[in-house]
């Protein structure tokens, strides 16, 4: 049994002081408050929550695509320079990369991932001897760096909706509904930690057959589904010329999207598909940075608000893991689309503690993971806003999350326990060194190839 104090920490009811945290098998087993000291002590506490969104090989791009390509630069001319990247990276350095990304997600307050996982084979469409080779690497990451894991392998059989074969870089990515169940199968019997879960990946309504979407819901009926869903109008024009209405309208219109549904990006929608994602308990996968970076929409977050919507944050394209940088870019997109300020801000609740509380609770959800607040029963992570931080000094309660989160002063957290696994330490990931050196090595081979 561990047991970790906190001077002031969020628990699932409101703020409490000397706190004490009993964790056993990685679950919280009881809550004290108004405890003396004892165990592994710390300031501010706060839930850790969970990554709902990420491609962990999109790490290694960072910065490699800021130069205009051609007079009309988009999402789409973006997606075939991460095609042709694609084409490069060897499944020794797919899992280089992921390590390090995931080591980044820990330093930054994440205690876990939803790996949105797409792939699976090699270069032209090749496929590996053991079709769950990249699911192994993935594992592998994930076991290095601590963190827990929602694996999301993603059906990705065409592409578009006219049913054209996949090209270039998409072969990587073809996959059918018995891959995925091999898969799942051996992820489900080569886990290695407790809290670790698997879910299944429709990549979009593009790249799936409509049969297709409907037999892989049924195929894993007690699990998350992740899709991406409304990102840029040029999706949403496909979807609606020609299945005759918009993404979000038709997913709604042909099947039953309830709280096992995560609803990635959806920066594109009516008014009616925002009040009707709310109303499901769909939680929606924002991920802003990487929204921004592509130039992809602002999402509804007002008027979602206004229909107690579910939302939760994701790191997309790894382009910069920083939690705090997440929920502060989604409430200043805000402020800019309606020209006010702590626009999210309730009269209980301050701007952080309401984006706080949204990315580990909705988080959680999307990741199947009993986590996302300080109770007992729930997996234990946490996460310890810095130390010497001039500007969280003296500040406790939603002060302290709103310091956290929009003053200048870094971004890493003190302490990070995911499930109970201490694996961030004075700011610092305990294997950092190592995972490192790897990725160093990892991209030096990978620039000399391009």
């Amino acid at each position: 049994m561990k047991t970790v104090w906190a001077k002031n920490a969020l628990l699932r009811d409101g703020w409490a002081n000397s706190v004490q945290i009993d964790i056993e098998n990685g679950l919280i087993t009881r809550l004290q408050k108004d405890i003396k000291p004892s165990g592994f002590k710390t300031n501010v506490l706060i839930s850790a929550p969970s990554n709902l969104h990420s491609h962990t090989f999109q790490r290694a791009m960072a910065g490699m695509t800021e130069a205009k390509g051609n007079p009309t630069d988009s999402f789409w001319t973006w997606r075939k320079l991460m095609y042709q990247f694609l084409d490069i990276l060897t499944p020794d350095d797919i899992e280089s990369i992921a390590t390090y990304a995931m080591m980044e997600m820990a330093e930054t307050g994440f205690a876990a991932v939803a790996e949105f996982h797409y792939i699976h084979n090699e270069k032209n469409g090749v496929r590996y001897s053991n079709p769950a080779e990249m699911t192994n690497r993935i594992m592998s990451a994930a076991s290095e760096t601590g963190i827990g894991l929602t694996h999301l392998p993603v059906l990705y059989s065409q592409g578009g909706i006219d049913g054209r074969n996949l090209e270039g870089g998409q072969k990587r990515f073809e996959t059918n509904l018995s891959d995925i169940n091999n898969q799942i199968s051996e992820f489900s019997s080569k886990k290695t930690a407790s809290d670790w879960s698997y879910g299944v990946a429709p990549h979009s309504l593009r790249a799936v057959s409509k049969n297709e979407l409907d037999e892989v819901i049924k195929l894993f009926p007690e699990h998350p589904i992740h899709i991406h869903i409304a990102e840029q109008m040029g999706e949403v024009e496909e979807i609606k010329n020609g299945y005759g209405s918009r993404p979000v309208e038709w997913l709604f219109n042909n099947h039953h999207v309830d709280k096992r549904w995560c609803l990635i990006h959806s920066t594109h929608l009516t008014e009616a598909e925002t009040a009707n994602i709310a109303k499901s308990n769909a939680v929606v996968g924002l991920c802003p940075i990487t929204e921004s970076s592509l130039g992809d929409g602002i999402f509804n977050g007002i008027n979602f608000k206004k229909n107690e919507g579910k939302f939760g944050f994701g790191t997309d394209s790894n382009i910069q893991i920083d939690l705090r940088a997440e929920m502060r870019t989604f409430e200043y997109s805000q402020r800019l689309k309606h020209q006010a300020r702590a626009v999210l801000a309730t009269e209980a609740q301050s701007t952080g503690r309401f984006l706080h509380e949204h990315a580990s609770r909705s988080a959680a959800i999307a990741l199947g993971r009993k986590s996302g607040c300080i109770e007992v029963g729930y997996y234990a992570d946490l996460a310890e806003l810095p130390h010497c931080n001039p500007d969280l000094e003296g500040l406790t309660n939603d002060m302290a999350l709103d310091s956290w989160i929009f003053a200048p002063n870094g971004s890493s957290i003190e302490n990070l326990w995911s499930a109970g696994r201490h694996v961030v330490k004075s700011k610092v990931h305990i294997k950092r060194e190592k995972i490192k050196k790897d990725y160093i090595e990892t991209i030096k081979k990978l620039r000399s190839r391009i």
